[in-house]
């Protein structure tokens, strides 16, 4: 489990003052979380009582970074922080990498700091670095597209819900289809997860089943 934030400094545009305001972030930065009770930063199989562990590690609240960035966490998830041992020892080579995004904000992963943006809006800008991008660190980290599957539960469209109000995520869903057959996108809309998380189970399932040989 980690969230979508980064350690981050820009500045919001005030065209009509004619200032700046500077904003400064934290986030997870890709780590993995390591609560309640957890062993390591993350859960296997013969751990004591993972449902409920689980779902106490999930509950990460709201109160992170406003640029949400779904994409690039996992790009430092799975590269940065395991290079510097932070997620260390996650990653095999013989199994599934499956990922699930689950987020009521659009992606708007950047890489630098320093910038200055006239909002956090992220739908149709040009300051935020290409899907595609991220659909190629999967396939380098995993060796091919077809030993990763990743499912996003977010607004298809702008919506409100029992959930609160999301905004579509044109970007979430760019990825999703940039990653084929092994990528689904479900709605948050319905306020209720069911359904979206039997679509991940399904996607991860078949993966599974036509895993691709090493090399």
């Amino acid at each position: 489990v980690t969230t979508t934030g980064r350690d981050l400094r820009y500045k919001i545009k005030v065209p009509i003052v004619g200032i700046e305001l500077p904003m400064s972030e934290k986030g997870d930065n890709g780590a993995f979380r390591q609560s309640c009770g957890m062993q390591r930063r993350w859960l296997e199989r013969g751990d004591r009582d993972v449902a409920n562990t689980f779902a106490c590690a999930a509950q990460v609240g709201t109160g992170g970074p406003s640029l949400e960035m779904p994409l690039y966490s996992l790009n430092l998830a799975l590269k940065d922080r395991v290079a510097d041992g932070t997620n260390a020892g996650f990653l095999r080579d013989d199994a599934l990498l499956a990922t699930v995004i689950l987020t009521d904000e659009d992606d708007c992963s950047r890489e630098d700091n320093d910038f200055a943006i006239p909002s956090d809006d992220c739908q149709n800008v040009d300051w935020v670095q290409p899907v595609k991008r991220y659909v190629d660190v999967l396939d380098k980290v995993k060796g091919a597209r077809g030993r990763w599957a990743t499912a996003v539960i977010a607004g298809p469209t702008a919506c409100k819900s029992a959930f609160g109000d999301a905004e579509a995520a044109n970007r979430l869903q760019s990825f999703v289809k940039e990653t084929g057959a092994t990528g689904v996108f479900s709605s948050i809309c319905t306020g209720d997860l069911t359904s979206a998380l039997n679509d991940a189970l399904q996607t991860f399932n078949a993966a599974c089943e036509n895993l691709p040989p090493l090399g």
